[in-house]
This record gives C-alpha cells, structure tokens and sequence, in this order.
C-alpha cells in the first residue's frame, strides 16, 4: 500500500454496525458488559475507546510500526516515553530542542532523579562521550526545532544499539510523509500530532509508534495508569486530518522551497536554516534522509537584536503570528520570546538561536502571495 492510500485507509474500514465509511465518534465513557469481565472488548474509555482505536491502527501503519498509542498532546507522549526510564538512569538528546521538551526534562524529569544531557547530535563523538552506566535513552529531534540541524538516524540507532540504549525520535517537523524513523533503527517515535498529522490547528494530541511489542505494552499500561489520553472527538478530528497529510505536506514542501530561496537572496536576511538549500551544512543528509526538506523555515537578521524580527513579526498580512505549526495556513514565531522562552538565553545562544530568529510555518496558500507577504515587511 503506498503513502497516500494508507493516510486514507490503513487501519480502517467502514463501520461494522452501520456501515459508516467514516469511523464513528464514540463518544461513551463506559461500556455494557454481560457479566462482570466479560465484553465485547472495551470497558472504560480511558482504557479503550474504538475511536481512539481506530486512531491508533492507523498512526502505526503510516510510520511502519507494530503499535501506536495516543496522548492528550505530544508533550504526554513524551512524558510516557520518559517514564519508561527509573531514577537514575539518563537521557542524551539535542542541544537545539523544542522548548517545551527541554523544560519537561530539566524541570520535570530530573525532580525524580532522570537527568539529560544536552550535546550536538550531529557529532557522533559528541554522543559518544557523554555515554556512561547511567545512560538509558538518546531523544533525536530532526529537523530540529527551531534550527533545522539535522541528525542522522541510521548512524545514531548503530551507536545506540552498541550501547544497548533507546532512541527515540520526535518526527513532528518530518512527519510520516518525509521520514520514517522506525525503519531506520529507531525503538519510538512520538509526535505532536497537533501539528502536520492534524494539519487544521483544531486539535492537540501526541503519539508514541513502536515496533517492539514489549515496549507497546509498557507504554499502553502508562497510558492507562496515568491517564493522559484524548477524547474521541479529537480522534475523529485527527483521522480527518490525516486523510489529506500527503497531499498538504507535498504543497507546503513546496511553497516552503521557494520561501527560503526568496530569504536566502534578500539584502537584508542574516542566515536562513532550511535543509533543502545547499548552504545548509547537512543538506547531502536531507537528500538522504527525507524524502522532501520541510515546510519549516528559519532565518535572523545576523543580531542579537529583537528589533528588526519585531518589524517582521508585527508586518505581516498572511503569515499569522501565532505558537505551533504545520497547519493549512502559514504561521511566523519568534522562538526567543515564545516558543523557546523557557530555555535559558546562554543556551539559546549557543546553537544560534538569536533575539533576531524568525521560524516560518509555511502552509498551503498560493506561494506568490506569501512572498509578496513577506517582502512587504521586510521593507524599509
């Protein structure tokens, strides 16, 4: 079955009962039973839901794994994915991470004794040497959030393996349509589905995919005895959205090349970030790695000055200043006071994550017209 029949048919099918091509929203928090443990397969809805079921069986077959199990948002999932973990043990992950994962792990995590490293996973010696007795666990973010550094899955999956470690990879800026994580080495991959899977910022979930089944099981018992599961409404909402996903993230690939090719000749752009130009220090691996570069872009004004990104963000008509990505319409940010404000501003600076940083999250409007958006707010 090839991508975009899956995005529209794996896992599902049309409902037993009625025949509803659409999955019903089941929206019942108890089930009846005949007999006290005998029923036709659902309970309580925070165990099962068909749903959220129906969910589930599609989100593995988009990233080739064995089992999904969604969460009230990716920030859940993630949290479900650290809980795998016991105190002691530590995380290596990206010096270039979204903020709010750097957050759930320095001022969550390590409460209870889990602590993470922070290092350049571009650089395997980097990786390597941060390894000891205590490790457990290597969380990849790529591209990565708001930089567009790249890691290269395959290589880190054969450290971790040597190593005996978990990788997970968050595959929210990819999405299941550009990489699959899980086939090149990877134990989970989690996503914020809010975001390309989705795809119409209605919503918020996250996901955690697996191929091995023991950790299905450790991560669906979380995901019962903690209880941070989405209602079937939202399922309902996130199959609908994911029935376009292919055909969305192919227009904003699209749109988004030719965006950071507009930035990347304009005189008063410092640096664009975007995987898919040449300057990009890991494009070979892009080429490599994913099947189109993304529809994120990233770029700054060559400071440390939040004055002309403010000109920017204050500017424009289309590109809607707002948090998160990957929806149908195009968003501008501004990392340094939103969505990275929780990482310290030394930190920030060290992977280049100025005041003057700008990130883009490119939809699917005419493309002419988002440029036009964009040089207007960049003038004088």
């Amino acid at each position: 079955m090839k991508f975009g029949t899956k995005c529209i048919h794996a896992g599902l099918s049309p409902d037993p009962a009625t025949g509803a091509v659409m999955t019903p929203i089941y929206q019942t928090s108890t089930y009846a039973q005949e007999e006290p443990g005998k029923h036709k397969g659902y309970e309580y809805s925070r165990t099962q839901n068909p749903t959220r079921a129906a969910l589930e069986r599609n989100l593995a077959r988009l990233e080739n794994g064995t089992r999904a199990l969604v969460f009230s948002s990716g920030l859940a999932a993630m949290d479900a994915i650290v809980r795998l973990l016991n105190p002691g043990d530590e995380v290596i992950s990206t010096s270039d991470l979204y903020g709010g994962s750097y957050r759930q792990m320095v001022k969550v995590h390590e409460r209870y004794g889990i602590k993470s490293h922070f290092t350049d996973l571009s650089d395997l010696n980097a990786i390597e040497q941060l390894i000891n007795e205590n490790t457990r666990m290597i969380w990849v973010e790529t591209p990565t959030n708001p930089m567009l550094k790249l890691a290269d899955i395959e290589a880190i999956a054969t450290l971790a393996k040597k190593h005996h470690l978990l990788i997970c990879v968050d595959n929210t800026f990819a999405s299941p349509v550009l990489q699959n994580p899980l086939d090149m080495g990877a134990d989970i991959v989690t996503h914020s589905c809010t975001k390309y899977l989705g795809g119409h910022s209605d919503v918020v979930m996250g996901a955690a995919i697996v191929k091995d089944i023991d950790i299905a099981e450790k991560l669906a018992f979380l995901q019962n005895a903690v209880g941070a599961v989405p209602g079937p409404q939202d399922c309902f909402l996130m199959l609908r959205g994911i029935k376009t996903l292919h055909i969305r993230v192919a227009r904003a690939c699209k749109n988004a090349k030719k965006i950071a090719k507009f930035l990347d000749a304009h005189p008063k752009v410092g640096n664009v970030f975007y995987p898919g130009l040449k300057s990009h220090p890991q494009y070979e691996l892009a080429k490599r790695q994913m099947k189109k570069p993304g529809a994120m872009v990233s770029f700054d004004f060559g400071v440390d000055d939040i004055e002309p990104a403010l000109k920017v963000l204050r500017n424009t008509h289309y590109f809607t200043l707002a948090e998160s990505l990957g929806g149908v319409e195009s968003l501008i940010g501004h990392p340094a006071s939103m969505t990275h404000a929780s990482i310290p501003k030394e930190e920030r600076l060290k992977v280049g994550l100025t005041d003057s940083l700008v990130r883009l999250s490119v939809g699917i409007e005419n493309v002419d017209d988002l440029i036009d958006d964009l040089k207007e707010a960049l003038k004088d």
